[in-house]
């Protein structure tokens, strides 16, 4: 059995849907965006606070220019990997990031494969 043969140690499941979410780099930048959401959607104090309740799904797709329904499918990728929440306010949908789940991903992905520049974008 050479190295790359070998069987992981580790149970790396919890891993898996995070990395699939991850792999789109549309969704990806989302996140990224989503870290700082006043810098990169428009901010509407009114209605919502985009650090407590999130960004209007609405914002997400403007600032993407995708479908409006290519952008919730995407989000739900998202939220089911752990990496969003999701919060309804009318009929509205509105995203944040779920930064405790970010920090557990971000270090379990360290502790099974090691420091790396993903690790480090994740922390971003």
């Amino acid at each position: 059995m050479t190295t790359h043969d070998r069987p992981a140690t580790g149970d790396l499941t919890p891993l898996l849907e995070p990395l699939k979410a991850l792999a789109n780099p549309v969704r990806l930048q989302v996140l990224q965006w989503l870290r700082e959401p006043e810098q990169h959607f428009p901010v509407e104090p009114a209605v919502t606070d985009p650090r407590e309740v999130g960004v209007c799904v609405s914002h997400i797709q403007a600032k993407t220019g995708l479908a409006q329904s290519t952008v919730s499918a995407y989000m739900a990728v998202l939220e089911r990997a752990g990496l969003v929440r999701s919060t309804r306010v009318g009929k509205w949908t509105h995203y944040r990031r779920d930064e405790e789940r970010i920090a557990s991903f971000a270090a379990d992905l360290e502790r099974e494969i090691g420091r790396s520049p993903t690790t480090d974008l994740l922390r971003r």
